[in-house]
Parts: structure tokens; sequence; C-alpha cells
């Protein structure tokens, strides 16, 4: 089971996560998928950030830039992985 991370006073509109709480190495659902991601880098700068599929296959290293702004929630990330 997936846990909030946020308090809800932490919220932006919609739902979404202010960029001031993410972190490199948290899992997020993000607009329009129903499959949890990994944060890999951040650039606040430009409000953006890098996400991989979790949990990720050894073999497959697909990474992808994505505004911070399609993050709908952060979870926990589950340390089991789906064969």
């Amino acid at each position: 089971m997936h846990s909030k991370l946020l308090d809800k006073k932490y919220r932006k509109n919609n739902n979404l996560i202010c960029s001031e709480n993410l972190y490199k190495g948290a899992c997020v659902n993000i607009k329009n998928s129903n499959k949890t991601f990994q944060v890999i880098g951040i650039n606040l700068d430009k409000k953006i950030c890098w996400v991989r599929e979790w949990p990720f296959a050894s073999n497959s290293k697909k990474t992808f830039a994505l505004e911070i702004s399609k993050i709908t929630l952060q979870i926990f990330c589950s340390n089991q992985s789906s064969e």
C-alpha cells in the first residue's frame, strides 16, 4: 500500500505537489498514468525533473524529463519488483 508523504497544506491546485517538497529518489504518480515513477534528477529553476518507471527493469535505462507540474502525488517506493 502506498502512503502520501505530503500534507495537504503543501499541495497546489488540482492536487499537484509543490516542487520545494520533491526530492531525488522520491516515487511519484503523474497525470494520465497509472504507473509509479522514481525521480532521478531535479532542476527547480526550469521546473522539470527526470523520472524512470518504478520498479525499473535492470535491462532498461529509460528516463525522461517531466514538468514538475505533471506530478500528482508523492508516494513511498515499494521494494517489491513486478516479475
